[in-house]
């Protein structure tokens, strides 16, 4: 039998507590109330002395004391709890959330597990008057904390992946004499399938900007993957490294049709030589100093796709007043035009590659852009 320690360690451990309302879960409290037409929905946790409520509806708040709690007794027991007229329930009738505010006469609660399957909380249907429930509608309760059971656990395991992803991104930028670079991500949703990386060299600057074909938390673990793997390849020719990811990947996901597209380029900061390896993104510019735009394009094929790939470096220099810009296609997305040389350009004119970056951001956030967006700027200072 789960003790009470055991459950709290459970609960605790799943990092629900005191974080914000989550729409996922919102969305089922509301579908509880339409389908059982009730004023009180709860999808409540139980802590150690509270009740905690993820989402509700006619409650009047997040908390309320554990003690003489429904739910309290709904978790101590498998399966549904009906009690259909607490006023005249012998275990309930004197009960402070019976006698006294909110007045409850019904309650149907079903026990939400954490992934080791102690019972931490509830979803439960609650009403002022008596009400029955039959069998076909206790099933519907138990289905729909099914549900809400299985969103809990998916925000977890984002929450976790989420974590993991901000680990692997460069927390600083690395600060080079004579060069202002600015760069910076904003997923669609809690994961990216973009990612970008720069880190110094003995002669300069090696960077990469990859996108993972779809969104979403599968899209952003082989992103992180992918970054560990070129990571590992840093002492290799811009070529041998992404042949070497391009293999690992096609063995592993070549059946899944995934590919990952990505900008791997190194930068000798000393002579502005820049030397690039395009694996079909074809999303890198050199703006020169006069304003006439240089597209980085190159014919080689994503990554991952099983083809054997014959990856090509091509080189060129970026000169003083020059500015590298590389973008995932999300950014396409957040362009009023839609074109970003016209727009970008127009954008580091008036601003600095960091303001460019923010307001880039910044739009992708306001409009709910439906890609993720990731931008690189470097510019080599007059």
């Amino acid at each position: 039998m789960i003790s009470e320690q055991q459950r709290q360690q459970a609960l605790d451990a799943m990092e629900i507590l005191d974080t914000p309302p989550d729409e996922r879960v919102d969305r089922i409290t509301r579908l509880a109330q339409e389908l059982f037409d009730v004023p009180m929905v709860s999808v409540t946790l139980l802590d150690r002395d509270r009740q905690w409520r993820k989402s509700e509806i006619g409650l009047g708040g997040p908390e309320a004391p554990r003690d003489d709690a429904f739910c309290d007794v709904t978790i101590r027991q498998s399966g549904t709890l009906v009690i259909e007229d607490a006023a005249q329930d012998p275990i309930f009738a004197k009960n402070p959330f019976v006698v006294g505010d909110p007045n409850l006469r019904f309650y149907a609660g079903h026990p939400l597990q954490a992934p080791g399957g102690e019972q931490v909380g509830t979803l439960c249907v609650l009403d002022t008057r008596p009400r029955s429930m039959d069998a076909r509608r206790r099933e519907l309760l138990k289905d729909l904390a099914l549900w809400v059971q299985v969103e809990l656990a998916r925000q977890q395991e984002i929450d976790h992946a989420a974590l993991v992803q901000r680990a692997l991104t460069p927390r600083t930028v690395p600060d080079i004499t004579g060069y202002t670079i600015a760069t910076g991500t904003q997923p669609a949703g809690d994961i990216s399938g973009d990612f970008y990386d720069l880190y110094r060299t003995d002669d300069g600057l090696r960077f990469t900007l990859a996108d993972v074909m779809g969104k979403g938390v599968g899209a952003g673990i082989i992103a992180s993957g992918v970054r560990g793997a070129l990571r590992t390849q840093a002492d290799r020719e811009l070529v041998s490294a992404l042949s070497r990811v391009d293999d690992l990947l096609s063995e592993g996901l070549t059946d899944m049709n995934i590919f990952v597209t990505a900008f791997h380029a190194e930068l000798s900061c000393q002579s502005g030589e820049l030397k690039f390896v395009d694996a079909g993104h074809n999303l890198g510019f050199i703006i020169r100093s006069g304003g006439e735009l240089e597209r980085l394009d190159s014919s080689s094929l994503p990554m991952g796709m099983g083809l054997d790939a014959d990856y090509v470096a091509a080189a060129t220099v970026l000169a003083p007043g020059d500015m590298l810009l590389c973008c995932s296609d999300g950014v396409l997305d957040v362009l009023a035009s839609g074109d970003l040389f016209t727009e970008i350009a127009k954008l580091l004119a008036e601003l600095s590659p960091a303001e460019v970056v923010q307001e880039v951001l910044t739009r992708a956030v306001r409009m709910h852009a439906p890609d993720d967006a990731t931008i690189i700027i470097i510019r080599r200072d007059a």
